[in-house]
């Protein structure tokens, strides 16, 4: 049938409905009227008629016929004409409704933009076409529409309006656009005082987003420098502070300047040890738990980055402190921050659970096994905890039980692929710990069958292969991970840390290693492989610096070795032995190490 012969059917229909319902309203044939001292009704509320004229009524009536009828589109067209002619907001925003609950997205933003032409004051109109396009992933469309919602809006609300920007566009597939769409109209508003703070700040964000660092970093060193007593600035620095170390230059400047600022530098401690940095996030820590000693989560965040230096009996004191704190005061529930900063992520009963835990690994640390299974042994957790039952196992170990400790572990339930894999990852962890080189390949080796594009597994097992001394078979299988997952930087700087600890193939080691540094600056263990080809390379200078800086960040076993190694062919070997003293205390069994040490006849 015809669109037009249909919609007459239609408008019968609806007539039919009509008389219908008004024929109803009559008194029926042969009823008598009504008495004249008949009591007169009461009062009601007064009428209030609609804008709609007939034809305008008969016209929607059609459209949500046509709707109910099950042709949303004839419905669409109907409507979106009604709401034109009458330019009826509600008209307007059920046509958008329309094509949205049809998924024509194209049909929405077509409606929403012919909303706000009709009605150009309409600030819902605006901002319905600006989040459908959005949605569509059309951003240079945005800034016109942009620019006149924020001439309707009042310019103490224009920040806030400017600042939404980038939520606009979390996800969207290419940022860049969004960036340069949106970059011209930025810097107009930028140049207004009452936007310009907001401005600078979503350029940044727009820029970081778009994977241009060193231009984020520019609007985020002007703002902080125009306005100095807002945090937000500090913060986004300290979210390019992966990418863009010298961004760190903002947050300490402003720390040493008001070291009150306690919220920063939580923040900046907490940025400090997800970039793997323990000791700076510790000298942090310290400082919060001085200021705040009553603040729970920050001596739990203290004790977990202790072990993390070796340091047990720092960490058990701080560990104390928190469990004293959670009983006194019956609310773990700030312990979640700081588990976060550590890398966690715990709800409230785990917080608590993870302090127990850390302490029995810290008495475990000192070589103090009966406190630290006694410790375990008073936990209470769900059956199966992979936490607990990986510190148990490893008690087992350290006695001689190492059998039984793999056992315990394989007895856990893993009904899930990630339950399994976990489980794998930890008996090879085990295995690992105990140098059980041959038999932590085999498990890997096994596991990586069952999951050949496993880029974590393969990683760990070329791991493996190095320390059972399988140069060949090792660089292959980092190739394999970097195929998988070009962005696993862990497997460039083993490929190129392994390059130059054989003195082999350095200009391209160094290559390799600076791919790694690119994805993540600053990193302290891939600074120490940038440290230790530079002097494979002879460059004794570069090389101190930067194990100095890796070595400050985080003081390891390994990154001393090599420390201490330069420092003695530079002819400090009076330093070169203190290093060396400071790592043996705290990782005695190191085996980098140790053969560095022994190499140079050092004594421990």
């Amino acid at each position: 049938m015809p669109a037009l012969v249909r919609h007459r059917w239609w408008l019968v229909a609806a007539l039919a409905l009509s008389c219908a319902s008004h024929a109803q309203t009559l008194p029926p044939a042969g009823t008598a009227p009504a008495a004249a001292d008949a009591p007169a009704p009461a009062a009601s509320e007064p009428v209030v008629n609609s804008e709609l004229d007939a034809p305008m009524f008969y016209q929607v009536l059609i459209g949500e016929l046509e709707l109910q009828g099950g042709e949303p589109g004839v419905a669409y067209q109907v409507l979106l004409d009604a709401a034109r002619r009458s330019n009826d907001e509600e008209l307007f925003r059920r046509v958008v409704q329309i094509a949205l609950q049809s998924r024509a997205g194209d049909q929405a933003a077509i409606a929403a933009r012919t909303w706000r032409e009709a009605i150009p004051t309409s600030l819902e109109a605006h901002r319905t076409q600006i989040q459908l396009l959005a949605l569509l992933n059309r951003p240079g469309e945005i800034p016109p529409v942009m620019r006149s919602l924020l001439a309707l809006t009042p310019p103490d609300n224009r920040g806030a309006l400017i600042a939404a920007i980038p939520a606009l566009f979390q996800r969207a597939p290419e940022p860049a656009r969004v960036q340069d769409a949106f970059e011209p109209l930025l810097r107009e508003t930028a140049a207004r005082p009452e936007t310009r703070f907001a401005s600078l700040l979503v350029l940044g964000q727009l820029a970081q987003n778009a994977g241009r660092y060193e231009t984020a970093l520019i609007h985020v060193r002007t703002a902080a420098k125009e306005f100095p007593g807002r945090e937000e600035p500090l913060l986004m620095a300290l979210e390019l502070l992966p990418r863009r170390p010298e961004a760190e230059a903002l947050i300490t400047a402003e720390l040493q300047a008001k070291p009150d600022r306690q919220s920063l530098r939580l923040a900046y401690a907490r940025a400090l040890a997800r970039a793997q940095r323990p000791g700076d996030a510790a000298r942090e820590f310290r400082l919060l738990t001085q200021e705040s000693p009553t603040e729970a989560s920050n001596w739990l965040a203290l004790g977990s980055l202790e072990l993390d230096l070796q340091h047990p009996d720092a960490a058990e004191d701080a560990l104390q402190r928190y469990l004293k704190l959670v009983d006194k005061t019956g609310e773990p529930t700030l312990a979640d921050r700081a588990i976060a900063a550590a890398g966690l992520d715990k709800g409230e009963n785990e917080a608590r659970l993870q302090g127990q835990l850390l302490l029995a690994q810290a008495a475990e640390m000192r070589g103090d096994l009966k406190t630290a299974e006694k410790r375990l042994a008073g936990i209470e957790a769900a059956p199966g905890n992979l936490d607990i039952a990986y510190r148990r196992a490893s008690l087992l170990a350290r006695q001689g039980k190492l059998a039984e400790g793999r056992k315990l572990l394989q007895q856990l339930p893993a009904d899930r692929e990630q339950d399994r894999r976990a489980r794998v990852l930890a008996e090879s962890q085990l295995l690992r710990e105990n140098r059980q080189w041959q038999a932590a390949y085999d498990l890997l080796a096994q596991a990586v069958k069952q999951s050949p594009e496993d880029a974590d597994l393969i990683y760990e097992q070329s791991m493996m292969a190095e320390k059972l001394g399988r140069a060949q078979e090792m660089e292959t299988l980092l190739q394999k991970v970097i195929a998988l997952k070009p962005q696993h930087y862990h497997a460039y700087n083993a490929l190129g840390y392994s390059l130059a600890d054989r003195n082999e193939r350095l200009q391209e080691a160094r290559d390799l290693i600076s791919k790694a540094l690119s994805f993540a600056p600053g990193e302290p263990f891939i600074v120490d492989s940038m440290g230790w080809v530079e002097f494979r390379l002879g460059r004794l200078g570069e090389a101190e610096r930067l194990l100095r800086q890796a070595y400050g960040s985080r003081p390891d076993a390994e990154i001393a070795a090599h420390l201490g190694e330069v420092l003695w062919a530079a002819g400090q070997q009076d330093e070169a032995r203190r290093v060396f003293a400071d790592a043996a205390r705290r990782d005695p069994r190191n085996e980098a190490l140790q053969s560095v040490m022994q190499r140079l006849q050092v004594r421990p």
